[in-house]
């Protein structure tokens, strides 16, 4: 690895360390638990019973963090199964295969117009899920530019509170997340009135057992889908990236055989996880990794270190797109394994696939220093720069 990517890829320096020195430990500054090996992550991501999702029944939070926190990812049973079965009725395996065709055609557009210099990031994998998800949910394409400001804050703002300096920043991405919210809104009375043949009319519409989602519930998910199926797609493709131009042989790999891409993407949800992180809170005393922890206590399961966890992974920091069994926890584990997961992937396989066709040489990574996303739960590059003329990435 280059010297200019040490401070990308230092959090795994991190990981490795706390694996092996403090696998459970309590951050008295931020009044928070940490697990990094593989068993105590999953095991705080699975047992609902134990380590509760329910944010607003601990932290004190603001009327917008009420709405974003509405969803299923931020509910315990048994509202959980109720909002995940209403949810599914509209969000169905089979409505995301219809979609291949028409998430193929905006891969090409999009990649028909990347400029000489252009940048991965900024030209495809930014907007091929903005616009899938933008054209799942309804939203006018003039609307794009702002969903995406509108994601970005809402990705700068989540994780514990007590990890961020509540300054004029933060108050800019609070005045975004209403105003996405209030347009959200006007459009769940839009079609209320006047249904269409998009997921916001189905949510406004989905029944069972008599009961529909409330608008609040309906809110928060299209919320939900807008930043977790935007920026997770958005950094798992570029990570792909960044995978496949460290690891030339795994790009030659699936020139050979590109019946391997749904496997390599796999490997890149476990060797650079788009989600690092997920929050939850004790309903009662436990233990933990050997640690005795209270209830009503806040507990970061970190996936990306569980993800490279050598006693769940033979040689975990080799990135194998042929790694069988692959059973990493990036999209979650249990009750609250992600919905989006196939949606994510397969916009993954099909910007891989023409990411492949299109360039064919070799996928150099920048010379200068890649730099991570802001926030604390997403891991992403900012930017990814390439020249189209050369057919190969570089500064």
């Amino acid at each position: 690895m280059s010297a200019t990517h040490q401070s990308f890829f230092a959090p795994y320096e991190w990981y490795h360390t706390m694996r092996n020195s403090q696998p459970v430990f309590y951050d008295e500054q931020h009044a928070t638990w940490h697990a990094f090996r593989y068993a105590e992550v999953k095991r705080v991501l699975s047992e609902h019973t134990t380590f509760s999702s329910d944010i607003t029944q601990t932290l004190e939070l603001g009327e917008n963090k009420k709405t974003s926190h509405a969803t299923l990812i931020f509910t315990d049973p048994p509202r959980h199964r109720q909002l995940r079965n209403l949810i599914s009725l509209a969000f169905t395996p089979r409505m995301v295969a219809q979609l291949e065709p028409r998430i193929r055609d905006i891969t090409q557009a999009l990649i028909d117009q990347m400029p000489n210099e252009g940048d991965i990031v900024r030209d495809l994998a930014v907007p091929l899920p903005i616009t899938v998800i933008a054209e799942l949910l309804g939203i006018p394409a003039e609307k794009r530019a702002d969903f995406k400001r509108w994601s970005d804050s809402a990705i700068a703002t989540s994780g514990p509170p007590s990890y961020f300096q509540q300054d004029e920043i933060w108050q800019t991405h609070l005045r975004n997340q209403e105003e996405m919210q209030k347009y959200l809104s006007m459009l769940m009375e839009e079609r209320r009135l006047t249904p269409q043949n998009d997921l916001i009319s189905s949510l406004v519409a989905a029944e069972i057992e008599g009961k529909r989602l409330t608008p609040t519930e309906v809110l928060a998910f299209c919320t939900l889908l807008l930043v977790a199926g935007n920026e997770t797609t958005t950094h798992l493709i570029g990570n792909s990236v960044i995978c496949l131009a460290q690891h030339p042989e795994a790009l030659v790999q699936l020139r050979h055989n590109p019946q391997l891409l749904p496997g390599a993407i796999e490997e890149v949800l476990r060797y650079l996880s788009p989600v690092k992180m997920m929050a939850r809170f004790t309903k009662t005393e436990t233990q933990l990794g050997g640690q005795n922890i209270g209830a009503r206590q806040s507990v970061i399961a970190w996936i990306s270190s569980a993800n490279r966890d050598e006693r769940q992974f033979l040689e975990p920091d080799r990135f194998d797109i042929q790694r069988t069994p692959n059973r990493h926890l990036a999209f979650g584990h249990g009750i609250h394994f992600c919905l989006g997961a196939p949606l994510a992937r397969l916009e993954t396989r099909i910007a891989l696939a023409a990411l492949l066709e299109r360039f064919p040489g070799q996928w150099p990574l920048p010379e200068k220093s890649l730099e991570a996303v802001d926030g604390i739960i997403v891991f992403g590059a900012k930017r990814l720069p390439f020249t189209a003329q050369t057919r190969s990435m570089h500064v």
